[in-house]
C-alpha cells in the first residue's frame, strides 16, 4: 500500500532532516515560558535549598566517570546543585551562569561548606567564553540547561571545551512539568522540544552519544503548601485570581500533609531525565 506522505516525499530520508529548524518549531510551539536572568535571580536561594537534597543529584553523579584530578565546566550551573558536591569530588569546578544571583547563592554556599576549588562565570551560552580566559576541562557538564534558541551552536561549545567528556542533563517529555496542573487551569500544555532532538542533532553533528534514563520519585516534598504553590506557579506566567484558586485546590487533591507539617505533592507520573554523553575523540 502507497502512503501519503510516501507520495509527497518520495525519496525522503533520514539526512533530509533539519534538526535545527525542528528545534526552532518546537521551541515556538511551547506552552510554558523560558524565564530570564532577574527571573531566576529571585529563585535562587529556594532552588539551591529544594534541589541541594533532590535525589536527582547522586542519580547524576553515578554516572560521571570522576577523578580526583579532573576538572569540571558546569554550564549552567544554577546555584550549585551539582557544582558543589562536584567539587568535593575533583580538583577544581568552573559554574558557568547567566543568572548572577544563582552564581551569588552558590558562591555563598561554598563558603558555608569551606569549599574553594569552585571558580564563577556570569555568562550565558550566547557569549563569548573565549574572553573569559576559559580553557578546556576533563568533563563538560550541562544539566537542565540547554533551553536555548541555537542547540547545535551550545552543543559544538560544550564539545569544543572538553579535552575528554561531555554530559548533557535533558528533559523527557512532560517533565519537569506537571501535566495536570495545565489541566487544572485549563491552560494547553506542549512540552517543547525534549531529549530526543539533543540525541539527533548530536547524530546530525557526527557526534554518537549513549543515553541513560534516570526516573525521580513521584512525590516532591515542600516546606509548606505556601512553598508548594509558588513552585507550582513558577511553571505559567501571568495567572489570574481564578487559575491560582484552581492550581491551589489541585495541590490540595494530590498532596498530604508530613508529620512535621511539610506539603508532599504527589505527579500522575514521576519526572524522567536523559543523561546523554559521550567521549571527545582526539
Amino acid at each position: 500500500m502507497i502512503s501519503l506522505f510516501s507520495i509527497m516525499h518520495p525519496k525522503i530520508t533520514y539526512n533530509d532532516i533539519d534538526w535545527k529548524i525542528l528545534w526552532q518549531n518546537a521551541r515556538e510551539q511551547k506552552s510554558w515560558t523560558a524565564k530570564g536572568p532577574k527571573d531566576w535571580d529571585k529563585k535562587a536561594p529556594s532552588f539551591l535549598k529544594r534541589n541541594s537534597k533532590s535525589p536527582f543529584v547522586d542519580l547524576v553523579l553515578n554516572k560521571l566517570p570522576l577523578q580526583k584530578e579532573f576538572t569540571v565546566l558546569d554550564a549552567g550551573s544554577g546555584p550549585g546543585t551539582l557544582s558543589l558536591p562536584l567539587a568535593k569530588l575533583v580538583r577544581s569546578v568552573t559554574a558557568l551562569d547567566y543568572s548572577q544571583g544563582m552564581l551569588d547563592a552558590l558562591a555563598t554556599e561554598a563558603a558555608k561548606q569551606g569549599t574553594d576549588n569552585i571558580r564563577t562565570i556570569n555568562a550565558s551560552w550566547a557569549d563569548d567564553w573565549e574572553q573569559f580566559d576559559l580553557a578546556q576541562h576533563d568533563i563538560c557538564i550541562a544539566s537542565r540547561s540547554l533551553s536555548v534558541p541555537n542547540l547545535q551552536a551550545s552543543l559544538t561549545k560544550l564539545n569544543n571545551y572538553s579535552r575528554g567528556y561531555v554530559f548533557v542533563v535533558d528533559r523527557i517529555g512532560h517533565t519537569p512539568f506537571d501535566r495536570g496542573a495545565f489541566e487544572a487551569v485549563d491552560r494547553p500544555f506542549r512540552s517543547g522540544p525534549d531529549y530526543i532532538y539533543t540525541v539527533n542533532t548530536l547524530y546530525s553533528m557526527g557526534i554518537h552519544c549513549s543515553v541513560d534514563i534516570i526516573n525521580l520519585p513521584s512525590e516532591t516534598i515542600y516546606k509548606d503548601l505556601k512553598t508548594a504553590m509558588e513552585s507550582y506557579c513558577w511553571m505559567f506566567k501571568g495567572l489570574d485570581k481564578e487559575e491560582e484558586n484552581n492550581l491551589q485546590q489541585y495541590i490540595l487533591s494530590n498532596s498530604r500533609q508530613s508529620d512535621d507539617g511539610q506539603c508532599i505533592v504527589k505527579r500522575a507520573t514521576p519526572p524522567r531525565w536523559a543523561i546523554i554523553s559521550w567521549k571527545k575523540e582526539a
